[in-house]
């Protein structure tokens, strides 16, 4: 049954899982990934409360700020994964441990 606590509880749960992965994951690229999971996770909240309290007036706000957001997780992918290339390709590794200084 699709109601307004079944989506939200399934994205609370996603949303953990995704701040798991941030919080305890030591790869970058795990780390961007459990990223994109926090993002899905707003969206579906977002479009749970879209869909339940202004669909049925015809308002479809929360689509449009869906897609803002899938938008800027798309650039931050880019973003994220083209530095992500750029560390591995100098240091030959992607551990967040072993990433402590900046040098210029």
């Amino acid at each position: 049954m699709f109601t307004l606590q079944n989506s939200i509880i399934l994205g609370l749960i996603l949303f953990s899982i995704g701040a798991y992965g941030v919080l305890t994951r030591r790869n970058l690229l795990v780390v961007l990934m459990s990223l994109e999971i926090m993002f899905n996770a707003v969206n579906l909240i977002v479009l749970a409360f879209n869909y339940f309290r202004f669909y049925q007036q015809g308002k479809e706000l929360g689509h449009y700020f869906v897609l803002l957001v899938i938008a800027v997780a798309a650039a931050e992918a880019a973003v994220g994964l083209a530095i992500l290339v750029t560390i591995y390709r100098n240091r030959r590794n992607v551990d967040s441990d072993e990433l402590t200084e900046m040098k210029g």
